[in-house]
């Protein structure tokens, strides 16, 4: 996913952080809000869904 964000979005973003952790712990924050949580939903993300949301675009749900 790292991966994905930076070669998508690698002129409209400053930096990626990446902290590892343990328990089943996968956060995503822009600019220190989250945008996403998987302590709160219980699954892991979609990697579309991430990308959307970190580019700030309407993420549609089916």
């Amino acid at each position: 996913m790292a991966s994905r964000l930076l070669s998508e979005l690698k002129k409209k973003i400053a930096g990626l952080e990446l902290e590892p952790s343990g328990g089943g712990c996968f956060e995503v924050t822009v600019d220190g809000k989250l945008i996403y949580s998987k302590l709160e939903t219980g699954e892991f993300p979609d990697e579309d869904e991430i990308l959307a949301r970190v580019s700030g675009k309407a993420v549609v749900r089916h």
